[in-house]
């Protein structure tokens, strides 16, 4: 049972036009901001730093966006994060070899010597302490400029917002996102935990 209980997506009529952009990334508003519009200057917020993170600026793509965002929600264990950024990595184009195998992402051939670079600075980031260092900066400048490194830690920063918010709210999960935990994260031990 959640923390808070979500509201209508009527509620706000301001969050609801914002929220629209949620019905092309997940098909549905997350319960997350419909829980968020309880003080509506929030999840108005949250909208708009989420499109501008999320917007596609280049090379680092909307679906390597997605992987970043299921790495740190796998690294803080928000099972409904985990869940969200796996649905969107897949309605954004991620291959499917790169979807059924995101878990060995260090060692499988779907993946780029450049998705890796991003991936694990995704973990280093997302890990408490904070494993960020001269090896991880080394590998990252071998593949991506400052402006996309800049757009990946704005994807990292994010989730890290989001795990919080999730994790601690208990949000229930929606069912789309249940499905793709399932199928690409279920064999690996995935379940919905307390977002039910």
């Amino acid at each position: 049972m959640p923390l808070v209980t979500p509201l209508s997506p009527d509620h706000d009529l301001e969050t609801k036009e914002l929220a629209e952009f949620f019905n092309e990334t997940l098909g549905f508003c997350p319960n997350s901001v419909l829980t968020m519009q309880r003080r509506p200057a929030i999840s108005k917020a949250f909208i708009n730093l989420n499109k501008a993170v999320m917007a596609n600026e280049g090379r680092v793509t909307s679906a390597l966006k997605r992987m970043i965002a299921w790495v740190s929600s796998n690294a803080t264990g928000c099972r409904y994060c985990q869940a969200h950024a796996i649905r969107a990595a897949e309605r954004y184009g991620a291959e499917q070899e790169q979807l059924d195998n995101i878990w060995e992402y260090k060692t499988h051939p779907a993946f780029s010597d450049a998705e890796r670079a991003a991936l694990d600075f995704s973990l280093a980031a997302s890990i408490i302490p904070n494993a960020v260092n001269e090896d991880i900066k080394a590998e990252l400048y071998k593949h991506w400029n400052e402006g996309e490194i800049v757009e990946m830690l704005g994807v990292i920063s994010l989730f890290g917002y989001l795990n919080r918010w999730n994790d601690s709210m208990g949000t229930s999960i929606e069912e789309g996102a249940v499905e793709s935990g399932n199928q690409y994260l279920g064999k690996h031990g995935w379940e919905k935990g307390k977002h039910v």
